[in-house]
């Protein structure tokens, strides 16, 4: 047992102060979570669109049938609903009573609300707690006290929680569990970078957590209420001076990577083969998800792809103005109201020599130069929109009485639903977005998966509790 990590009461229990990050769509299930909860941990599922089965036991394919985006967003909440209850339900009869099963959501996924509330109804006595960030999720206190769970917000700094605080959370302090403090700079997936930080200077996460704790003392909230550090842990022996620390009180550690990397973890072998080859620096900080938020991916040729289109931009104005003096003359048909510099007109022009011959307008009044195929991928994917964002915008969907963020569609995004699912259900893990934290590249390197070896859930926490 690693020197001066202890149980911590939790939800009416005693559990280990090791968390497993829900990661979705279905990067952690059942499985995985109803396993880490057996070793004594806190295990988490992701429901965010998990999967639903039928009486064989096999997953239910999500197919939408309807003609609108209104309706498949009604079909998605739906499938949401029916496969988080599915996976809690199994996790929970795999923990054995053991540990807890909290349920991690975005907020600023489509219908979150009804979503978790449709869940919650339907798991009372299961769930011990909601995580929920990717968002200011004022409204997570109000239902989990209505449906007696305890809940964790995640959000990246002091302010984020203060703000959270005074205007919801202080009227449901007792059900408050935790709060999950997510490094921007190195978590996987969606995270809480703000417009005012700069994302190529990471800042070292203690003083950001102790300005946390001096936030949640302002509220008059206990030390025993653990702050869980999120992104770029690995190892416990690295965090020796947080545990027992009296300036950070209690102190949890999330494990949102390592747990893609064991027998039990859902993601498929050709995904679980790929973590195992990353180096340092493989994994992108990049802002190209359609939820408009920054997020930590492989840098594979699906995001290099990305990169790619967004290169391939200039911008334009509908008429003569300073530089922009000279009429495009490719890409854009017979239309002559787009003025360019004349430089941003010779790269166009070689652009499209090179094929990328569509350009594609963005709400911010550039161009992207893309090839016809892909440009057929884009209009194809933002046709066949679900819903599954509050705001989307890659395909301009909004959670509201228009269906619509009153935007511009913007072809220098994707559809995160669509790859989503394709690489949690065995599509090809360079052709698709793989979310990943930035110490990934460690499993390369650390000696507890030579020659590729993969542990089992309890393996993995009973490395983790002895420090390594």
């Amino acid at each position: 047992m690693f020197k001066g990590l202890k149980p911590i009461q939790y939800a009416g229990r005693e559990v280990w102060p090791l968390i497993e990050g829900g990661k979705g769509v279905s990067a952690t299930n059942h499985m995985s979570s109803g396993a880490w909860a057996a070793a004594g941990g806190i295990g988490t599922v992701s429901a965010v669109n998990a999967d639903s089965y039928d009486p064989e036991g096999r997953i239910i394919p999500q197919v939408y049938r309807e003609m609108t985006r209104r309706g498949r967003h009604e079909e998605l909440i739906s499938y949401a609903i029916d496969g988080a209850v599915a996976q809690v339900k199994r996790a929970y009869e795999m923990s054995s009573g053991k540990g807890a099963i909290n349920i991690n959501v975005l907020w600023e996924m489509g219908g979150a609300q009804r979503v978790l509330e449709g869940v919650l109804e339907r798991t009372k006595g299961l769930v011990s707690g909601v995580t929920c960030g990717a968002g200011m999720p004022y409204k997570l206190s109000e239902i989990a006290a209505h449906h007696g769970v305890t809940y964790l917000p995640i959000i990246s700094s002091g302010r984020a929680f203060r703000a959270l605080w005074k205007r919801a959370y202080h009227k449901a302090s007792e059900w408050l569990s935790g709060v999950v403090y997510e490094d921007p700079w190195l978590a996987g997936g969606h995270n809480g970078l703000s417009n005012a930080e700069d994302p190529r200077a990471p800042q070292p996460p203690y003083p950001r957590v102790k300005e946390l704790r001096d936030v949640m003392r302002e509220g008059g909230i206990s030390d025993d209420v653990p702050i869980i550090m999120a992104g770029g842990v690995w190892r416990l022996d690295e965090w020796a001076d947080w545990i027992d620390n009296p300036e950070l009180g209690q102190i949890a550690f999330q494990f949102g990577t390592r747990p893609l990397l064991t027998q039990e973890s859902p993601i498929p072998p050709d995904w679980k083969a790929r973590l195992m080859t990353l180096e340092e620096g493989d994994v992108l900080l990049h802002k190209f998800s359609p939820t408009g938020f920054y997020s930590s991916a492989v840098r594979n040729p699906f995001l290099r792809n990305l990169e790619a289109r967004s290169e391939r931009q200039i911008a334009f104005t509908k008429e003569a103005i300073g530089d922009h003096q000279f009429v495009l003359d490719v890409g854009v048909g017979t239309r002559k109201n787009y003025f360019v510099t004349k430089g941003d007109l010779q790269h166009a022009r070689e652009w499209h020599a090179a094929g990328f011959t569509e350009a594609m307008k963005t709400p911010d009044d550039t161009l992207v130069f893309v090839t016809p195929e892909e440009m057929a991928h884009i209009r194809k994917d933002q046709a066949d929109c679900m819903g599954c964002l509050s705001q989307c915008a890659f395909s301009s969907w909004a959670d509201n009485e228009k269906n619509s963020t009153g935007r511009l569609a913007d072809p220098r995004s994707f559809c995160i639903q669509k790859t989503l699912q394709d690489i949690a259900h065995g599509g090809p893990v360079e052709q698709n977005l793989m979310f990943a934290g930035h110490a990934a590249f460690r499993f390369k390197t650390d000696p507890f998966y030579s020659n590729g070896f993969v542990p089992t859930v309890k393996q993995l926490v009973d490395r983790i509790l002895t420090g390594a």
